[in-house]
């Protein structure tokens, strides 16, 4: 700064007096930028940046799934590891956490999309100081900054906004009903938003569903008719045919998939017909004398008496190899007894399995049978429950049939199809005819691997153990 020159009468009268001077420059002369006489500081925000969501892989070969609901919406707060949607894939239905802190920018999917592995879910805006860009370059090293003169104007900036917390009316975001209801949505054009749910936290039911279109389309009580009616006009059977195109869903297309590929399995059925007089006059007995509410029906005893008949044929437990030499197939024997079981659920056929049969007693078998049950109905089996079956039962007689044709699960040789138990007149072994209750098995076999003898030998070894109940203590380990 150069120094200032006194002139004239103010600096005389600067040197006439005894008491020392202090100048006070004017302040356009020094900086003419400065705008105001007192500067104030701001802390500068923290950087931020974009961050994509991606769809990591789910495993178990799942190559895409489909958005159920999302927990957030564009413009919201989100909290690292909190939930962002909820997602149902070929094997389950689970949801999908945040990797970041921050604010939701945009989301890329709606309810209903499918999404494939890879593509981004939602953008994130972050603070780029906590989660760097993987995929950045490393920061040049800093410039030597050199001080300059007072003077340098400070611009005041503004503090960045809060991000918007207050909940966005409801949305089909928020919407929450299982893909067979949102089937049915569509199919009776009915926007979900309008429909009242009465399940667990608003679920939509297909109850909800057919009260909120039975109430639309009620009309007002006509008047009482008078004694002569018109003549109702002739019914109109000239009404074209209508078709409309659904997609399948998840566990549909996986059904698909599956069966596509048991079609090269060459199948051959073999039928049986058991009598459970004794086995049903046992479970009766042991259901009294428990006092835990727990369901004891036949089929812990069928699993367990498949589980012991395995002991003496692991054939049917094993699976074929084609894929490490496919010029020499072989077969890959299992030492553990998962036996799949078929459960029908609200949104389709699954088949979860029961772990180490042969180490569980009946007990537990009833108690594993009651657990996959309620998860199966509440959507929330995991790949845990569903991966590494050996072998399945399918139990069609819960709810009709006598006789069925099982169709072989991938990874598996065997299946056992339960028909309907009934009860038949029958002749004991002196020839009375006395009640009998009969039960029908349909077995399917690989007949690549399995010959029809050794499956009419483990066929028979079961009926023997549910003919003759008290056989099982003796095969027990």
């Amino acid at each position: 700064m150069m120094p200032l020159r006194c002139r004239g009468s103010f600096a005389q009268a600067l040197l006439s007096n005894s008491s020392p001077a202090r100048l006070v420059p004017s302040i356009s002369r020094i900086s003419p930028s400065f705008s105001s006489p007192r500067r104030r500081f701001h802390p500068s925000p923290a950087p931020c940046a974009i961050r994509s969501q991606l769809l990591k892989d789910v495993g178990e070969g799942i190559t895409e799934i489909q958005i159920i609901q999302w927990y957030v919406q564009e413009g919201a707060k989100i909290e690292e590891w909190k939930p962002l949607c909820q997602y149902q894939s070929d094997k389950a239905v689970d949801d999908i956490t945040s990797r970041y802190d921050g604010v939701i920018k945009k989301l890329h999917f709606q309810a209903d999309d499918t999404v494939p592995t890879g593509m981004a879910l939602c953008d994130i805006d972050v603070d780029e100081s906590k989660y760097p860009d993987e995929n950045a370059p490393p920061p040049p090293a800093p410039e030597q900054v050199v001080a300059e003169t007072p003077g340098v104007s400070v611009v005041a900036e503004a503090p960045p906004e809060p991000a918007v917390q207050a909940t966005p009316p409801p949305s089909k975001y928020a919407s929450l009903a299982t893909p067979a209801v949102r089937g049915m949505l569509k199919e009776l054009k009915v926007d979900i938003l309008k429909v009242t749910g009465t399940g667990k936290d608003g679920r939509v039911l297909k109850e909800d569903v057919l009260r909120y279109v039975a109430e639309r389309d009620a009309t007002p009580a006509s008047a009482a008719p008078s004694v002569f009616q018109p003549a109702q006009p002739a019914l109109d059977i000239s009404t074209p045919q209508t078709e409309t195109t659904t997609p399948l869903t998840p566990i549909q297309s996986q059904m698909f998939k599956t069966m596509t590929r048991s079609l090269n399995i060459p199948h051959f059925l073999y039928a049986d017909e058991l009598n459970i007089r004794s086995l049903s006059s046992i479970r009766k007995k042991l259901a009294s004398q428990r006092t835990e509410p727990l369901k004891l029906s036949y089929l812990p005893f069928i699993i367990k008496a498949v589980s012991l008949s395995l002991n003496s044929y692991p054939i049917l437990n094993a699976k074929v190899d084609t894929t490490t030499n496919p010029n020499k197939p072989a077969l890959i024997m299992r030492s553990n007894h998962n036996i799949g079981v078929a459960m029908d659920t609200p949104t389709g056929l699954l088949v979860p399995n029961i772990k180490n049969v042969q180490a569980r007693s009946i007990l537990d078998i009833a108690a594993e049978l009651t657990r996959l049950s309620e998860v199966a109905r509440a959507g929330k089996l995991t790949p845990a429950d569903l991966n590494g079956g050996t072998i399945t039962v399918s139990n069609i007689g819960n709810i009709g049939g006598t006789y069925v044709g099982p169709v072989i699960v991938p990874n598996e040789v065997a299946i056992l199809g339960i028909g309907r138990a009934k009860t038949v007149p029958v002749f004991d072994e002196d020839g009375n005819v006395v009640k009998g209750e009969k039960v029908n098995f349909s077995w399917s076999a690989d007949h690549r691997v399995v010959d029809g003898a050794t499956m009419a030998r483990m066929a028979d070894k079961v009926r023997m153990y549910l003919e003759e109940p008290e056989s099982m203590m003796l095969a027990l380990r």
